[in-house]
């Protein structure tokens, strides 16, 4: 099955490369445009995409907002959201990670790297650009909230290592190549302690680990 991807951006020209990068995919598909973030929610009601594509910085309504409002509506039903920035340590382009993105890459990158964070943030993965690996880890340490709840007491020893490697970046199946774990045993346990945790996704599992100094 094709990936559905909505793309929301204010420059017409530069969107129109993107659609063409994506849309010359045949496991993409392009299902709708928006030029600014307030068209974004009736954009996914009508359309569905698996995956958004969206500027941080829009005129009217920016991709932090975009992002906080998609999810606030839509819950667990939100499509991901991929943000793109023109700065690897942009300061928005954190905030919408902790709005709910699942990732944020740069409009220069390689359009390989591109197609390549699409793919990754619709499997459930996350993605960062580079740069900004480290101030993203700073910036959620910055929020420490103290020992994790109750909630983490929940989780089995197999469980707690499956968090730890997955905050870490790691994907089911270098997770699985090291715990000697069929990718398949990796995956169940990641959807145990996202339930456990009451986390929508693999972002707010990376989120909560560094805010409470698990890695």
């Amino acid at each position: 099955m094709s990936i559905r991807v909505a793309l929301v951006d204010d420059q017409p020209l530069f969107r129109a490369g993107i659609a063409m990068v994506l849309g010359s995919q045949p496991d993409l598909e392009i299902v709708g445009e928006a030029g600014d973030g307030d068209e974004v929610l009736a954009l996914v009601e009508r359309t569905t995409p698996d995956v958004v594509v969206m500027d941080v910085r829009m005129p009217r309504v920016d991709g932090v907002a975009a992002t906080a409002a998609l999810v606030a509506a839509l819950g667990e039903g939100a499509p991901r959201v991929l943000v793109l920035t023109t700065f690897d340590l942009d300061e928005a382009a954190l905030s919408a990670i902790e709005a709910g993105a699942a990732g944020f890459v740069l409009k220069s990158a390689e359009p390989e790297l591109l197609l390549a964070s699409v793919r990754a943030v619709a499997a459930g993965n996350q993605v960062v650009a580079a740069g900004a690996t480290r101030a993203l880890v700073e910036r959620f340490r910055a929020r420490g909230r103290g020992a994790p709840g109750p909630e983490y007491e929940a989780l089995t020893p197999r469980e707690r290592e499956i968090l730890r490697r997955t905050a870490q970046g790691l994907s089911n199946a270098e997770i699985a190549a090291a715990e000697h774990l069929a990718e398949g045993t990796v995956k169940t346990h990641v959807s145990r302690v996202l339930a456990k945790l009451g986390l929508r996704d693999r972002v707010q599992l990376v989120v909560y680990a560094y805010e409470h100094d698990l890695v």
